[in-house]
């Protein structure tokens, strides 16, 4: 009975051990450069594993991460692979399930040590900030961080692809006369990533979901880039419900549409629909006032479109004509294929804009074609800043030259400096 017993302890040991569940915390040393990386690996819908890398000292957005793909154990061997950095990782599981000592390659193999996270041990989120989760819909959960602070509530939505962690240096300057919060949208972070969703009103309804269920009443909203969308969804909407809108380099075409000028992502995906509605069986049953809109509206704005796309992408330095050009995934394809045009925002807003951008390690060497490429996105998105000023009396819009996209942290003290003033004059 004894040795029965003690069979029995051995087995459930193994099963205990080969529970890969949980955050795998270790070091990749390059010379005398050391990366600290988290694997977070949870169980999927069919039974095996999936996972996430987080590279906490190479980014400023401590909650981003990278999808891991074909997660294996066999035996004690584990392997993953993260396709959008070419990299891929092989260890082996120790007896007692705590540790994995192996190797990761992305070009040169590197040893990578992974140690089973404790409360003890877990890395801690050096930011002043608490992180819960609400949820917005069935089954999906956004993560939302509280600064803290009392007074009128502060609400920062990031940029696409990134978390509310992106402000993680930047919010708390806040909590002397706010109570600061951040929103991860969904399919981002540790917030859910559901297969629908991302159209840009839904998103808009999550951010009004998180502040019915935190009782957050007429909030300030203040977004970055792809944030603006959330922004002038809710001020197009439900202007009553919030205080005023700040646009953090984030007032373009998916947050204010200038019909004069258009946008060829958004005129692409509305000339889809219509031109999808031209297949037997699918449009109206008399096309032709479609025909008609099609041949004097549609096309002739989506060749404006081309043309002036044309025309920037002759000035766009190799490195970013790359960028723009790699794949994306299938949360960024569905956001980007609903956006929406918004137009009237009757709202308070500050409106910041990096113009011309400072395009850092993607600027083009050549000063020729540096100057020329500034010229192209000092006049386009200088356009897009005065369309917004001259649609929107409630706006004011400030423009700050050579800035970064992320402009809070490249004109930090330029940013403060004007959002402190527009708050204080909110009523």
């Amino acid at each position: 009975m004894r040795n029965g017993i003690s069979l029995l302890l051995m087995f459930a040991g193994a099963l205990c051990a080969q529970d890969l569940t949980g955050d795998w915390q270790g070091a990749l040393k390059a010379g005398a450069q050391e990366l600290r990386l988290i694997v977070h690996i949870e169980k999927d819908d069919s039974g095996g594993w999936k996972a996430t890398l987080a590279s906490i000292d190479q980014s400023p957005d401590r909650g981003a991460t990278i999808a891991a793909e074909s997660l294996t154990l066999e035996g004690q061997d584990v392997k993953f692979s993260v396709p959008a950095i070419r990299g891929s990782y092989e260890g082996k599981l120790s007896a007692d399930g705590t540790a994995i000592a192996g190797k990761w390659a992305q070009g040169v193999p590197l040893p990578l040590n992974l140690k089973r996270a404790t409360p003890e041990t877990a890395w801690k989120d050096p930011s002043p900030h608490s992180a819960q989760f609400v949820s917005v819909e069935r089954d999906v959960k956004l993560e939302v961080l509280d600064w803290g602070g009392s007074g009128r509530a502060l609400v920062f939505i990031p940029g696409l692809g990134n978390t509310a962690h992106i402000f993680d240096q930047f919010a708390p300057k806040f909590t002397g006369q706010f109570h600061v919060y951040g929103i991860t949208r969904r399919g981002f972070g540790s917030s859910s990533a559901p297969g629908a969703g991302y159209s840009a009103d839904r998103l808009g309804d999550d951010v009004l979901a998180v502040l019915d269920s935190l009782k957050i009443a007429k909030p300030v909203l203040v977004g970055h880039s792809l944030g603006g969308e959330e922004l002038s969804s809710v001020g197009s909407r439900h202007p009553k419900r919030v205080d005023g809108l700040i646009y953090l380099d984030a007032g373009y075409s998916y947050a204010f549409y200038d019909q004069a000028r258009g946008d060829m992502n958004i005129d692409l995906v509305d000339l889809e629909e219509k031109l999808a509605q031209l297949h037997p069986g699918k449009g109206p049953a008399d096309p032709r006032p479609l025909i008609k809109e099609l041949l004097e509206a549609s096309l002739p704005a989506f060749e404006k479109d081309l043309r002036e796309q044309q025309e920037t992408l002759k000035t766009m330095p190799a490195a970013l004509l790359a960028a723009q050009a790699a794949p994306v995934g299938a949360t960024t394809q569905a956001i980007m294929s609903g956006m929406q045009k918004y137009t009237k925002i009757p709202a308070p807003i500050l409106a910041i804009y990096a113009v011309p951008h400072d395009r850092g390690p993607l600027a083009n060497p050549d000063p020729t074609a540096r100057a020329a490429d500034e010229a192209r996105d000092e006049a386009t998105t200088g356009a897009q800043a005065k369309a917004f000023e001259s649609a929107l009396p409630s706006a004011k819009v400030v423009r700050i030259p050579h800035a970064d996209h992320y402009v809070f942290r490249s004109n930090e003290a330029e940013v403060l400096r004007e959002m402190n003033m527009f708050l204080a004059g909110l009523p």
